[in-house]
């Protein structure tokens, strides 16, 4: 039995000037790809630091993209993304009093969760139209080092994080965060669960779910965020990674026996 749409009933709940378009942002930003330029934007209490060039990648454009999943490999009722839900900036465009809490959100909202320094190489949006989620997908190039860096951060931030305030454009929000498990794939790995609620007189204010899954495989690394202010499937983001490291692996196997 199809799960009912969710958006239509929370957004009811949500003032007119709380929501804001997302026009600028079309569904060819949320799937672009990895050489495209733009400017990301700095973490907090980062403007400014020089950059280190992140690491050659290991694997060609083409073979960047082959190692993407789709809405196949998700099934109903996952399709292509058509463009940014509404919530990303009213709600993850947010800044905390504390420097690294306010670091995670920049990174979730500027898609960087390993930094700015890590390469995007290919990237994959889909929508869920039950539940009106949205799942980012992206193959990432830094170094294993940096990597496992940026996941021993995650690792820490359900303690360090675990409750704090931020500010939107909707107004102030309780975060909390927590770690959840992955499926023991790829060499290392790192799950969240974070949960944006809006303070709010009236008890039907929305609240944000957001899923982060990062795994290096090799000198290569995948991500993947799945958000939404209904329902956010667990499942859909644990299959992700399976599927999305078991084809990462294959491309990297097919481009050594291709050398």
């Amino acid at each position: 039995m199809p799960r009912p749409p969710v958006r239509a009933v929370i957004a009811s709940t949500v003032t007119a000037g709380a929501l804001l378009t997302a026009s600028a942002c079309s569904a060819v930003g949320l799937d672009r790809a990895a050489d495209d330029v733009r400017a990301p934007a700095s973490p907090a209490g980062t403007t400014g630091a020089p950059r280190v060039p992140a690491a050659d990648p290991t694997l060609t454009q083409a073979q960047a993209r082959a190692a993407l999943i789709g809405e196949a490999d998700l099934g109903e009722p996952w399709v292509p993304t058509e463009g940014f839900a509404t919530w990303r900036e009213t709600m993850l465009k947010a800044t905390a009093e504390s420097e690294e809490c306010g670091r995670l959100l920049d990174r979730l909202y500027a898609e960087e969760l390993f930094g700015p320094d890590a390469r995007v190489r290919a990237s994959v949006g889909l929508d869920d139209q039950w539940d009106e989620a949205q799942l980012r997908y992206q193959v990432v190039a830094h170094r294993p080092a940096d990597v496992d860096r940026a996941l021993a951060w995650l690792d820490g931030l359900s303690s360090r994080c675990g409750r704090f305030t931020a500010t939107a454009r909707g107004g102030p929000m309780t975060v909390w965060v927590r770690g959840v498990e992955l499926p023991e794939v790829g060499d290392a790995r790192q799950g969240l669960r974070i949960v944006l609620g809006a303070v709010s007189e009236d008890d039907q204010a929305p609240t944000l779910t957001f899923d982060v899954a990062a795994v290096r495989v090799g000198d290569d690394a995948i991500v993947v965020t799945t958000g939404g202010l209904g329902e956010v499937s667990a499942d859909a983001t644990r299959t992700a990674v399976e599927v999305g490291v078991q084809r990462l692996a294959e491309v990297r196997k097919r481009g050594r026996v291709s050398v």
